[in-house]
């Protein structure tokens, strides 16, 4: 099953890292292979928020939409999405975000498993998945120096 995980020292607070993850509504603007995102539900506990969406991704001519719950932990800083249903046997992705002290800066941790149902659809969009994938924290490190400056 693929896996990826990665860590990023960046120079933005962690609160304004994970209000960026937090807000998927907002996704198809910079994620990449991004195309559509539906929020289906929203539901809040008064601690945690759960949203059940839908995401459309596309590569060259293929589109695939998969629906995810997505669990939103404001105080833990915390963001996790479960597969649902489409075209994966199994999807988990995990961000958390943690600040450093005394500095505007976080530690961004992102990872996620993933296997497609298809080994068709694994060997066509597999490659643009991983690349996808390791673009995402940089993606997200990108629209913070465009919605909160670019820090030095």
């Amino acid at each position: 099953m693929p896996h990826y995980a990665t860590e990023r020292r960046v120079g933005h607070a962690a609160e304004e890292m994970y209000a960026l993850v937090a807000d998927i509504e907002r996704y198809p603007e910079f994620v990449p292979l991004c195309e559509r995102l539906v929020v289906r539900a929203r539901q809040t506990d008064g601690i945690r928020t759960v949203i059940v969406a839908d995401m459309t991704v596309g590569y060259a001519a293929l589109r695939e939409a998969f629906t995810t719950r997505v669990t939103l932990d404001p105080g833990g800083l915390h963001v996790w999405a479960e597969y649902l249903e489409g075209p994966f046997r199994h999807l988990d992705s995990r961000w958390s975000f943690v600040p450093e002290t005394g500095a505007n800066a976080c530690l961004v941790s992102f990872s996620i498993d993933y296997e497609f149902r298809s080994r068709l659809l694994a060997a066509v969009m597999g490659s643009a998945f991983d690349r996808m994938f390791r673009k995402f924290a940089e993606a997200f490190e990108k629209r913070a120096d465009a919605i909160y400056g670019k820090t030095q």
